[in-house]
Parts: structure tokens; C-alpha cells; sequence
């Protein structure tokens, strides 16, 4: 092997490891800054929030669900609860359940807050079941 293959042998590692750089930097940097190693997400706003009880109000016989939201550490903020109402606690394939909102502002960091969502008239002698289907917080400005 002569001196010039040599050089072009050093010429190519070089040239690859700067292009390494040039792909990997950005994003080892873009990693680094995005946060905290070992900082966890936020949790999903459905884990704050439980069904306390479910009735049906004896004036209107709508089904009614009492709603308790535990606040989020170091946020103030508004939850939107979609509660579910059906006739049994494992949704059949296929069926479309009731849903009503409720919205729960105010909501400040440890605190519990209740709310209630108002469903559909309920057929009489059958027990509802109510459960959260989904929830959104947003925090307050």
C-alpha cells in the first residue's frame, strides 16, 4: 500500500465522521434540550377524574353521575369530563352509548372539586352504570 492510498483511506474516515456529527448533533441537542433525563409526562387528565355515584333523579328519571376531580400537582386549571351512561359496566360490540359532558373549572393543585353530568331518561327497572369516557384538562393562564 502506498503513501496516496493511505491518505485517502484517512481523507474518508474523516469525512465520515464528520458527517456523523452532522446527522447526530442535531439530534443528541434537540433530545438534551426537549427536558429533564428521567422527567415523566404529564399523566392522561382520565386519571383525575372518577365516577362517585350514579342514580336516576326521581323527578325527571334521568340518570345523573356524581363526578370528583382530584387536582393536578402544580396546575390550576379546567377539566371537561365526558361521562358514559349504559345498562351494564362492559360495552357491548357495536353499541353507542350515551354521553353527556360536564365541565369543572377551577380545579386548583390537591383539591377535590365534584361536578354532576345529566344523562338521557332512564328506562325504569334498570340499574344504569356510569364511568368516565374521557377528560381534558386545561390549565388555567
Amino acid at each position: 500500500m502506498g503513501v496516496s492510498a493511505l491518505k485517502w483511506q484517512g481523507w474518508v474516515v474523516g469525512l465520515t465522521v464528520v458527517a456523523g456529527l452532522l446527522v447526530f448533533a442535531p439530534l443528541g441537542l434537540y433530545v438534551w434540550a426537549s427536558g429533564e433525563p428521567g422527567a415523566a409526562p404529564p399523566r392522561p387528565a382520565v386519571e383525575d377524574v372518577r365516577v362517585t355515584g350514579c342514580r336516576i333523579d326521581a323527578g325527571s328519571r334521568r340518570v345523573v353521575a356524581a363526578v370528583d376531580v382530584a387536582g393536578r400537582p402544580g396546575a390550576v386549571g379546567a377539566y371537561v369530563v365526558t361521562v358514559e351512561f349504559r345498562e351494564k359496566a362492559d360495552a357491548e360490540p357495536g353499541e353507542r352509548a350515551a354521553q353527556a359532558l360536564v365541565r369543572i373549572p377551577g380545579v386548583a393543585p390537591g383539591a377535590t372539586e365534584r361536578g354532576e353530568a345529566v344523562g338521557p331518561v332512564w328506562p325504569a327497572a334498570t340499574v344504569p352504570w356510569c364511568g368516565v369516557a374521557a377528560a381534558e384538562f386545561t390549565a388555567a393562564p
